[in-house]
């Protein structure tokens, strides 16, 4: 006997096969049902509230777990709006009874009766979805995309001062996460409880380079059993001196990221600020160390859905949840534009300033950013760091930018010379038989050079040693144990080459310091054919490295000599152990 499929019978979705629907060919009679319509649920009044109830409920639903923002703008409103329309309209189907003839057509007219005012909604978002795309490509609007992120050119060593010894930041992210998790775990009463958020913010903190971060719960449950108090501390992580600080708060902060339900910060921005759009929140601290989040606001200003930028952002107190939109943030502030818009606004310029077709074909003038970027702090403000490249060629830059990231102030300085990769290859090469590991490099100004600055860390992932590149000639590199000797051997380095004169080889006064005591102990070495004479003083470790290239009365030095000597210092003290450069000495009178 033959089997056939039979489609909308009973048993049509119950495996398909019927047997007996087919009579020598012939389709049984008594296998086809006729469908009975469906009754609809009381009156056309008590349906529509219906519908309407349970779309409420539902959206009530969606938008305390989504949060999507209320905002024309914003992709996720439009996903909103058209489930709350499949809702409605689902409703309406189940409520209504369905009446037609099965088919995919019937449906429709049906839903299009039923649902008038949802099905012309859902056609009036996509009608707008459509412009809003059309009116924000970038074919259309290269020239306003282009001009996202105003730039200027500069002079690098003229406008770039040469940094002090406490201001360069000398550890990574990785690095500072590290000294943070290990100061936690330092904390009894704190490790069995809390985590640390690893999401670090460098700012300026009282003048020095820091990076910040709160602490999180461990788990669910020791979420309920604290957050009565709330989190107790937040993390300061120096950058220069390499010490982890926990600041315990007289109360604890209730509003982080790492809460949930009404004090979850998400949630909390979204209840007091329904229609605006936010970039990812940071966690900073005004000069008082008081905890803030950072909001950014995010605006679209090219159609609907391009050109996206920030203005202003929404200030939450961490502890109190007070929560405050500033259109032009407080100086505190340091980080308001986040690294990625930056560099998509720079992208954007690099592309399309010469117009979208040159962007294709041709292509003069085309630059794009470099894959990596860094920080550094100058004049209290912190300023993104990231090289430039032609989009021909990723081997060399042709010059960076530093951008404001509180004020999106940006410029472009010229200086042809090697990319980022380069320079941390280069650096790993002169330690390579220790497999230390370059950082990301920063941008300094040594000496009226360039200059790649970069931590090279060991596998513990803690910094052993410092380099210095040149970025003009990347070949012309120098490690130091310190920071103060990497300075000293990369600018006698400039000097041999003749970048610099001779007068210039010592690092800037302001980082010297000046003492006197008596010589314990004296060493000495040629080092790239000049001596160096190492001198330990009394109640002393560390040693003063007397280069007699620069200091040739090193050379008459003696043990028991009782000098007045000048060095340069990193920290506020003298370390206790490695290599300090010596920049001078004279002889003390020893009857006064």
């Amino acid at each position: 006997m033959p089997f056939t499929f039979q489609f909308g019978g009973p048993n049509a979705f119950g495996g398909g096969f019927n047997p007996e629907s087919f009579q020598g060919g012939t389709p049984n009679p008594r296998s086809r049902k006729a469908r009975k319509p469906r009754r609809a649920m009381g009156s056309a009044f008590g349906r529509t509230l219906t519908n309407l109830a349970v779309t409420l409920v539902f959206g009530l639903v969606y938008f305390y777990l989504e949060l999507p923002a209320l905002n024309f703008h914003a992709e996720e409103f439009y996903v909103f709006t058209f489930l709350l329309c499949a809702v409605y309209c689902i409703c309406a189907i189940f409520t209504s009874g369905f009446q037609g003839d099965g088919s995919v057509k019937g449906y429709f007219h049906f839903v299009r009766k039923q649902c008038a005012v949802p099905f012309l909604a859902v056609l009036a978002l996509i009608a707008a979805l459509a412009l809003g795309a059309l009116s924000s490509w970038v074919v259309l609007r290269a020239g306003s995309y282009s001009k996202l992120l105003p730039i200027q050119s500069g002079d690098f060593t003229a406008e770039v001062e040469e940094i002090s010894y406490d201001q360069i930041p000398m550890l990574d992210a990785d690095s500072a996460a590290q000294l943070g998790t290990r100061k936690l775990g330092e904390l009894a009463d704190m490790v069995s409880q809390f985590e640390i958020l690893p999401t670090y913010t460098q700012i300026n903190y009282q003048g020095r380079p820091v990076r910040v971060t709160s602490l999180r719960y461990g788990d669910l449950i020791k979420w309920f059993t604290n957050r009565k108090g709330g989190l107790p501390a937040y993390l300061i992580i120096d950058m220069v001196s390499q010490e982890a600080e926990v600041v315990r708060l007289p109360e604890g902060m209730k509003y982080t990221i790492a809460e949930h339900f009404g004090r979850n910060l998400y949630r909390h921005l979204r209840f007091n600020f329904p229609t605006m759009m936010f970039d990812d929140p940071v966690f900073e601290i005004n000069e008082e160390g008081t905890p803030y989040w950072v909001c950014p606001r995010i605006v679209r200003t090219i159609g609907l859905f391009g050109g996206v930028d920030v203005k202003g952002a929404v200030l939450v107190n961490a502890v109190t949840g007070e929560s405050e939109y500033h259109e032009q943030v407080p100086n505190w502030v340091d980080r308001l534009y986040s690294y990625d818009i930056i560099m998509e606004q720079y992208d954007f310029y690099g592309m399309y300033h010469n117009g979208f077709l040159n962007s294709m074909f041709g292509q003069k003038d085309v630059t794009v950013t470099t894959e990596g970027w860094n920080y550094i702090a100058i004049d209290d403000d912190v300023y993104m760091y990231t090289g430039v490249t032609s989009v021909t060629s990723d081997q060399s830059n042709i010059g960076f930018i530093l951008s404001n990231q509180r004020t999106k102030e940006t410029k472009f300085y010229p200086c042809a010379g090697a990319t980022e990769r380069s320079a941390q290859e280069s650096a790993q090469s002169r330690v390579q038989q220790m497999s230390y590991q370059a950082t990301f490099p920063l941008l300094l100004n040594i000496a009226g050079q360039p200059t790649y600055f970069m931590s090279l860390k060991g596998n513990d992932g803690l910094v052993k040693m410092y380099a210095m590149v040149n970025v003009h000639q990347y070949q012309l590199v120098e490690t130091g144990q310190t920071l103060a000797e990497c300075e000293s051997n990369y600018r006698q380095a400039l000097a041999h080459a003749g970048l610099i004169a001779a007068g210039e080889q010592k690092p800037a006064a302001g980082n010297t310091r000046e003492q006197e005591g008596i010589v314990a102990e004296i060493r000495s070495a040629v080092i790239g054919g000049d001596t160096h004479f190492y001198v330990r003083m009394e109640d002393s470790l560390g040693y003063l490295d007397f280069n007699t290239s620069e200091v040739p009365l090193a050379v008459l030095l003696n043990v028991r000599d009782h000098i007045r000597y000048t060095f340069m210092l990193e920290g506020a003290e003298f370390p206790a152990h490695g290599l300090v450069p010596a920049t001078g000495f004279e002889y003390v009178d020893w009857d006064n």
